[in-house]
């Protein structure tokens, strides 16, 4: 996963960031990163491997040693089935249409090695894309020069106008208008940083995001522009809720970024910025830097799989190497037998960059609190949460505590499992920190016989994609009768449709539109780049090129989204088949893409995906919940030698109990984490190494800290990223939970409450409040009991 950017403002509008998120069964997705405006805070926290030495990485994205067994075997040239609006899958029907599909592609293939020039076309020929795909490093450089140009000319006519002559039109307008124009061609030069073949490409785009970078910032710091704003906003003119909703972020954007301050604190805000940004770098150059390791023979490493041990470097005495980083780090504290060696192993990662990372921290904490403190803010927690779903601190502490405490019960209940199966294993000794991983997994494997290896066999990504295109079609269709025509119904659903022949930027790319099925309106397009390659972004994302927005005439701008995986190219014969870890993240990265595409705002600026961070992550979480379902999964499975095979219900089951296997004690060790990031953060000098020891116990069930543990080594997430917002996934999660269970839990194809799901919830885009937009779908506040209800219901304890 990428290091998370700062947030970036383009001076032609708030850009938004790189979202990237993943998703995977028992593991949390990597980050969302989407452009998001420079006054809304970054998505949702992704954890690391572990929350602190020992225990539990509930959201790692990396393989199990279960999924490294299973065979390799890829077949190249392999296609996805690219229609996704066709009728459920049918067995004998669809290997058929698999094979006609594949003659006629490779039909089509040869006319293209034929005719190649004729047949292919720019994607931006296409109706309503704006979007640059295949830019040179040269053309990049002169696309940012006149982007930065431009900008420059509307800001400098927008602060020009006398503040007694300010109107919508020649103040607010203009730089609405500028972002929806423009925001094309930023992305159009940022996104091949991620995916372009050519190394010199990939480096102007890396350029051209730090110089639009710096330029953006300047805008947003511009007082005499602020001023402008700021005199039409006191005039009271009469605004659609929108366009005032509009005028409201872009005065706090402004505000956030000083242009309300003297220049003098305008220029100590410039410092404290500099220093925090060099004191990041330096954080996570030191962790990156970082090459410890410890040394163990065969006995003390007993329990390891053999592929594990066979991989490791020796010191030429017979000492196996284990290194401190997580693909070391996790599987020793996962499986290895031996309790002493899974101790060293958390002590040591737990004390990573001791000294000098822990004393970086401090002075960040002291920075940051500091440059809240000059734009006003009682503290950072306060600035952080302020533009989020939460507004205060105060309600985060209070969220958090509530969650804590209902789930107490059920993770002592859990806690006393693993004590019970480390008093047979190993005798009398205390439970540790470092016992946690072994022992959840030893139980999951007393209680489900789930071989993940086995798993993808039933997941080829032919299936899945069509699956996934099958449900979305369905969910988010109105299907009504006509009252003077009884026997007929009225379908207002979306079709996914490849358009083929688009010069892309690797020949692997597919485009896809997306239609309203019963009116034909063209919604939006999005780029598919599905296959691993080196030099491209190695996570999967969800990237916003061209928002939806309406333009001064009344014609609509299409939204269009880059869909980024790593799904492994097949060879020989097989198809190339996902982990079940994959096939959630492909969901869940897939409504990212159905977001943005059904967004219907006005104005660019709240287009699909430039969302408050706290809810851009629910709408994907929510939708989740269909990976985990018998109905749905049949839909995306079918076993790679016989696709009428779809897995079997058992196999439903176990899949989803595992999701929720001692969520008690997963949840206790987060909420540990983001407790300890508020406090921090609401305060300038808090002794964190104490605090931990303070917390730990407390929220853990008198679990003990390792001794020697570095709050700085184990929680990087708060020192880099996540600053005081770490509570937001559980928050996401949470309300994702509350709407799964008031809406679609009894009935997975209740197209009416998807249809609504799409009008109020996707399709307003940012353009309201997300805790109004939650309230109206559901009728109601939302609730934190379905969740403590699902984590219980779900637990291993009553699964027993």
């Amino acid at each position: 996963m990428i290091p998370r950017n700062r947030t970036r403002q383009t001076g032609v509008g708030p850009t938004d960031k790189l979202i990237c998120t993943g998703g995977g069964t028992g593991a949390r997705p990597p980050p969302t990163q989407v452009f998001l405006p420079a006054s809304t805070p970054k998505s949702p926290p992704t954890p690391p491997p572990f929350a602190f030495p020992g225990h539990l990485s509930t959201h790692s994205n990396s393989r199990s040693m279960e999924e490294e067994r299973t065979e390799q075997g890829r077949r190249r040239g392999w296609r996805v089935l690219a229609y996704g609006g066709a009728a459920v899958l049918v067995a004998g029907g669809l290997k058929l249409l698999v094979s006609a599909l594949n003659d006629r592609r490779n039909r089509s293939n040869s006319n293209a090695n034929d005719n190649n020039e004729r047949r292919k076309r720019k994607a931006t020929g296409l109706p309503g894309f704006n979007v640059r795909i295949n830019l040179s490093a040269s053309e990049i450089h002169k696309l940012v020069d006149h982007i930065i140009s431009k900008s420059e000319e509307t800001y400098d006519l927008v602060a020009s106008i006398p503040l007694d002559k300010v109107t919508y039109a020649n103040t607010i307008s203009p730089l609405s208008e500028l972002d929806a124009n423009q925001f094309p061609l930023m992305q159009s030069c940022m996104f091949l940083k991620m995916v372009a073949v050519s190394n010199d490409v990939r480096k102007a785009s890396a350029e051209a995001e730090s110089k639009l970078d710096s330029h953006s910032l300047r805008c947003r710091k511009r007082e005499d522009v602020y001023r402008v704003i700021k005199a039409f906003a006191g005039r009271g003119e009469w605004l659609t809720p929108e366009a005032h909703r509009y005028v409201e972020h872009l005065i706090k954007d402004f505000e956030r970024n000083g242009a309300n301050l003297n220049s003098d604190k305008q220029k100590e805000l410039d410092h404290l910025k500099t220093q925090i940004d060099e004191l990041s770098l330096q954080y996570i150059r030191n962790l990156t830097m970082d090459d410890s390791f410890l040394l163990f023979n065969e006995l003390e490493l007993a329990g390891m799989p053999p592929e594990f041990t066979k991989s490791l470097e020796t010191d030429g005495n017979g000492k196996m190497k284990i290194s401190l980083r997580s693909h070391h780090v996790s599987p020793i504290l996962e499986h290895c037998k031996i309790g002493s060696t899974r101790k060293i192993v958390a002590v040591a990662h737990g004390r990573r960059c001791g000294k000098e990372n822990l004393g970086i921290l401090e002075k960040l904490i002291k920075l940051r609190h500091r440059f809240a403190c000059l734009l006003g803010y009682p503290t950072y927690a306060e600035y952080a949460i302020e533009p989020r779903m939460a507004r205060t601190s105060a309600k985060v502490f209070e969220f958090l505590e509530d969650i804590s405490t209902n789930l107490t019960d059920l993770a002592t209940r859990e806690l006393n499992v693993l004590k019970d199966l480390k008093r047979k294993e190993e005798g009398e000794s205390p439970f540790g920190p470092e016992d946690l991983r072994y022992y959840m997994k030893k139980a999951e494997e007393q209680k489900f016989d789930v071989d993940l290896g086995t798993v993808r066999r039933f997941f080829p990504i032919s299936l899945v994609l069509s699956g996934i295109f099958k449900i979305f079609q369905d969910l988010f269709s109105n299907a009504t009768s006509i009252p003077e025509r009884k026997s007929s119904w009225h379908v207002s659903g979306l079709k996914f449709e490849e358009i083929h022949g688009i010069e892309a930027w690797h020949d692997t790319v597919r485009l896809f539109s997306v239609i309203d099925f019963s009116s034909g309106e063209l919604l939006g397009y999005f780029f598919f780049d599905m296959f691993s390659r080196e030099g491209k972004y190695t996570q999967s994302c969800v990237l916003p090129l061209q928002n939806g927005c309406l333009s001064p005439s009344g014609t609509r701008q299409l939204p269009v989204a880059l869909l980024i995986a790593q799904f492994p190219k097949q060879v020989d014969d097989k198809p190339p088949l996902l982990r079940f870890t994959e096939v959630v993240s492909l969901f869940h990265e897939f409504s990212h893409v159905v977001h943005h595409i059904c967004n219907r705002a006005t104005i660019s600026r709240f287009s699909g995906l430039r969302l408050d961070a706290d809810f851009i992550e629910i709408p994907s979480r929510m939708l989740e919940n269909w990976c985990y379902e018998s109905l749905s999964l049949k839909q995306m499975s079918g076993f790679y030698q016989d696709i009428t095979k779809p897995v079997k219900d058992e196999l439903c089951r176990s899949l989803k109990k595992r999701r929720d296997l001692f969520s008690g004690l997963k949840l206790k060790q987060e909420i540990l984490l983001c407790l300890v990031d508020q406090i921090i953060h609401s305060a300038e000098n808090i002794d964190i190494v104490e605090l931990l020891k303070h917390l730990h116990p407390k929220v853990l069930l008198g679990i003990p800290l390792l001794e020697g543990t570095n709050p700085a080594s184990c929680f990087p997430r708060f020192a880099i990223g996540y600053e005081a917002t770490c509570y937001s996934y559980i928050w996401s999660e949470v309300f994702a939970t509350d709407i799964f269970a008031s809406k679609f839990q009894d009935d997975l194809l209740n197209q009416y409450s998807g249809f609504q799901f799409r009008n109020k919830v996707f399709a307003p885009g940012g353009a309201r409040d997300p805790l109004d937009l939650l309230c109206d779908y559901l009728g109601r506040e939302p609730s934190i009991q379905p969740f403590i209800e699902r984590k219980t219901r779900n637990s291993l304890l009553y699964c027993m």
